[in-house]
């Protein structure tokens, strides 16, 4: 147990040390190659996610609408689903759905990525010519990640918001124009901060988490294998983490 402990902290010191090289690393960031690929990443992480997020998302705000709106009914409140939905949503399940989407998608690829690369020692060939991998390959993700999550998680938070409204239409006999005045009204700007906030740590999280794995890989392919599944794991554990301590602060 205690040797577990251990190798837990030594793994989260260097995460820790491969954000700040990265955040370092930022001020390269403006350069035309950097530019490049951070829009690059930012089309494969964000805009090729678009689909995945817009059906979890809809069905997410359905089914919390359907289940809310069932208990309301049986006190004559189910008028008031709109705020529940849209105040889930922007505060914990907008966010959290996103994130779990992204690390199982765009992290697994990146560690998935950078381990073969690590294994077909590419890696090594960067060093060899003086290209710092952190700023060349980790950086672009980071920034990518970070802008986008949040722009993803406020979208998830619409398409949920919009698929509530129409199980409360069509099942629960919501008017639309209640709906989303209860929604707007009851719902805070602080929602929606504290739900940015964790849609960007969520995204960092990923980022680093899927880089250090990849970067750590061994034993060839069954390494890369192995090192996807810990990124998947390691991802969902920590967001749930982060998330509950973002949520803890700001509202308890």
């Amino acid at each position: 147990m205690g040797r577990e402990a251990l190798g837990v902290l030594r793994n989260g010191g260097r995460a820790m040390m491969l954000l700040f090289e990265s955040i370092v690393a930022m001020r390269t960031m403006f350069q035309r190659r950097a530019r490049q690929e951070i829009i690059l990443q930012m089309f494969i992480g964000g805009i090729k996610s678009l689909t995945v997020i817009t059906v979890v998302a809809a069905f997410t705000g359905m089914i919390l609408a359907l289940q809310t709106g069932i208990e309301m009914r049986k006190f004559g409140q189910e008028v008031y689903i709109g705020a529940a939905v849209m105040i889930s949503m922007l505060r914990e399940m907008g966010p959290f759905m996103t994130g779990l989407i992204l690390a199982a998608s765009v992290g697994s690829a990146i560690a998935a990525q950078m381990g073969t690369m690590v294994v077909s020692e590419e890696i090594a060939a960067l060093e060899l010519m003086s290209i710092n991998p952190v700023r060349f390959l980790v950086m672009p993700r980071l920034v990518a990640m970070a802008i986008m999550t949040p722009l993803l998680s406020f979208y998830s938070c619409i398409m949920g918001v919009v698929g509530g409204g129409l199980v409360g239409m069509t099942q629960l006999n919501v008017p639309w124009s209640a709906y989303i005045d209860n929604a707007i009204r009851f719902a805070d700007n602080k929602d929606l901060r504290v739900g940015m906030l964790k849609a960007f740590l969520f995204g960092i999280i990923i980022v680093i988490t899927a880089c250090h794995q990849g970067f750590g890989t061994t034993q060839g392919a069954v390494g890369v294998g192995n090192a996807t599944r810990r990124t998947v794991i390691i991802s969902f554990l920590v967001i749930l983490i982060v998330g509950y301590m973002v949520t803890r602060l700001f509202y308890v």
